[in-house]
């Protein structure tokens, strides 16, 4: 798995970019940091105002809040008829 680095040491990486105008190859040099990391800080930055990924960003199929469990029971329900009369016609 990958290093992790303090937000502190991510915010001062990415002010010498932005304020300095330091390079990423220089950046990647002087802290010893992969290019490819200090491009994805940069750009989370430039998106979200900060180096954390989007807090409202969740992974994987949202769920749903307001389960209407009699309208599934009915759908249900008509289903099992279908069912039932897809066997008898055979």
């Amino acid at each position: 798995m990958g290093k992790h680095y303090s937000e502190e040491l991510k915010n001062e990486i990415i002010a010498k970019f932005f304020n300095e105008g330091k390079s990423l190859n220089s950046l990647e040099k002087e802290y010893n940091i992969s290019y490819k990391s200090i491009f994805n800080w940069i750009r989370k930055y430039r998106k979200n105002g900060t180096v954390q990924n989007d807090i409202n960003h969740k992974r994987g199929r949202p769920k749903e809040t307001n389960i209407d469990y009699k309208e599934r029971y009915e759908i249900l329900k008509k289903y099992q008829e279908f069912i039932k009369a897809q066997r008898e016609k055979k």
